[in-house]
Order: C-alpha cells, then structure tokens, then sequence
C-alpha cells in the first residue's frame, strides 16, 4: 500500500497549552501527530478555542510544546538557530498589524531580513523576490502607499506578500482569509495552493471556511474534541468526521452536499419533479422551508419544475388546484403562506 514518505514539516505526540507561572501547565489539546508533504497545501480546522491558533504557534516555536516533537525537514525544530529557522519557515498571524508610517513596499521587504548582510543591504535578487511576491497578491496599485492608509483586507494581503518574499519551503498561516471579502478569499487560497504546487512548497493555514478547504486543500488537519485527525477533504467527508465537529449542537453537516446546516425536522413532504441544476436548488429551497423532498407521485401537494424555450416555470400541483410561479421566491412565499395559515 502506498505511503507517503519525507514529509517536510511532521508533529508527534505533541501537547499544546500554557504553562502557568508557579501553577504548572495549562494544557488545552493533547497527543497531536499529524504531517505535511512538499507540495502540500494543508487547511486546518476547528471550532473557535479549540487551540489552532496554538498549534501552529507550537509548530514554529513561537511558544514551546507542552510535549512532543516538531520536525522540519527531518530535524527537529528546537534544533535550528533562530536565522537559520527564518529561512525555513514563515509565518501570517491573525493579529492586526501595528505599524506606523511604513510604505507597503517597505513592510514586504521585511521578508528578505534573514538572507541579508549584517547591514540590511539588499541585492537584485532581493528586489525581484519583492516585486514578485506584491504582484502575486495583486497589490502593484497600493505598492507605494503607506500601510495606514489601506483597508485590513490589504493589509493582509501585505502580511501574505510578505511571507512570499521570505521564500521558505514551509509557510504557516492563521486565518490569512479573516479580513477578506468572497473572491479574495478564494483567491488568496487558490494563491497559496499553486504556491505550494507549482514551487514544491509547504503550505499549512487556520480557516473557518470549510468549503475553502474541502475546494483546494490537498489535506485537511481536523481537531475535534479529543483528537486530531487528517486526511484529504473528501476522505473527511466520506468517512463523515466533519459531522462530529459541531456534534453538541444543532448544526449537521450533509455529506452529499458538503455544507453545514442547521439541522431541521420536516414538516411536511413534498414531491419534486425537474432535472438540473433547477431541480438542486429548488430542493434547497424547499428544505429550507422544512419539506422534506421525496420522489413519490402519490404525495398529495408536488413541485413540477416547468422548462419551455428558455423560460422557467415552477408549477405547485395540490389536490384542489394547479398554481404556476416564475420564481422560486414567488413559490416559496406562497408555500409560506400556507404553512402560517
């Protein structure tokens, strides 16, 4: 059976908390052992205060394991001289950045410190890496601006560009998409996924959206409530862990169609008849009105979804009458109204 082998960053036995001065250790996640190939783009993900945030501090030694092991390209993290682990690794934080009159060009710069002489100087290939790594994340038009006067969601495309100058095989990230409206943050990840393929880099990021990651993360690190397990998105989906991530709660999550729901007790059925991509998400809107969709023609109240030269019907057949919509929201606001009636 194929395994695979020579993983660039991996974690072993390792206890995460705090150590609480003259009261010992606040542990809060326990036993963790998890890894990350060459190439890998790896999303991890958690409910809020399970601990991600302090993990992958632990993993780049900006605090200490409580126990076990991290290693990095096969030698263990505690091993590297402070220089020499900048060149390793690199690191996004969620924290906002608190930083006064400085370009952004000049905050991306910052990535090259650890390959530069003692006095900070800087060569061709320096300029290039910076220059790069601004146009990767699309802010060539706020290169010269200072960094108070752009949005959070620039500025941490900065941090993001940042990290892309210093031009470590392994890149960490907590939540680098927080700031970030929808296409940016598919866009961000979709960044840092070809970054990861396309330079053979190693790419682990926190994230709360899980459809993010279950679309471009090659591996998902899943915490739940007493354990750590990993495994392609679809793996996680098919063996149905994501659905214990939330299990004392009233969210679910639908393995058929990979999204969270606030779990709902139908009450009523409803029959459906269509094809498409009409028949899908008039099901969704159908559930969300709490029907449950069945394919039987005996149930007395059916949704037929009606598609003549371009034009698009939904028509509700009853046992009393025949009602036709040119909207699912005409359909559904009807439906309503005779659930409240």
């Amino acid at each position: 059976m194929y395994q695979r082998e020579n993983n660039e960053l991996s974690v072993s036995g390792v206890s995460i908390g705090y150590t609480r001065s003259g009261n010992g250790t606040g542990e809060i996640f326990s036993n963790i052992s998890a890894s990350a190939g060459k190439g890998e783009l790896v999303a991890l993900f958690g409910k809020n205060g399970i601990g991600k945030s302090t993990l992958l501090r632990s993993i780049i030694r900006l605090q200490k394991p409580l126990k076990g092991k991290v290693f990095l390209s096969g030698k263990e993290i505690s091993e590297y001289p402070p220089n020499e682990l900048a060149r390793k690794v690199s690191f996004v934080s969620t924290e906002p950045v608190k930083v006064n009159n400085m370009g952004v060009r000049d905050m991306v710069a910052f990535g090259r410190f650890p390959y530069t002489n003692w006095m900070g100087r800087m060569g061709a290939k320096d300029s290039l890496l910076i220059e790069r790594a601004i146009s990767m994340v699309g802010l060539n038009s706020l290169a010269h601006k200072n960094i108070n006067n752009i949005s959070d969601g620039e500025r941490q495309r900065v941090m993001i560009a940042r990290t892309l100058a210093q031009d470590t095989p392994v890149i960490v990230l907590d939540e680098p998409t927080a700031f970030l409206d929808l296409p940016n943050k598919y866009e961000i990840v979709h960044l840092l996924g070809r970054l990861a393929s396309e330079n053979n880099k190693t790419v682990v990021f926190s994230t709360h959206d899980l459809n993010i990651a279950i679309q471009e993360a090659d591996k998902v690190w899943l915490m739940l409530d007493d354990k750590l397990i990993e495994g392609a998105p679809e793996d996680l989906v098919l063996d149905r862990s994501f659905g214990q991530i939330f299990s004392d709660s009233k969210l679910t999550f639908n393995d058929d169609k990979g999204e969270f729901r606030i779990a709902k007790s139908p009450s009523a059925e409803i029959a459906l008849e269509g094809e498409g991509k009409e028949y899908f998400w008039t099901s969704k809107a159908l559930e969300r009105l709490e029907f449950k969709v069945v394919n039987d023609p005996n149930i007395p109240m059916k949704v037929v979804i009606d598609k003549k030269e371009g034009e698009k019907k939904w028509k509700l057949l009853t046992n009393q009458n025949q009602i036709s919509f040119d909207s699912l929201y005409c359909l559904c606001s009807y439906l309503k109204s005779l659930k409240l009636s």
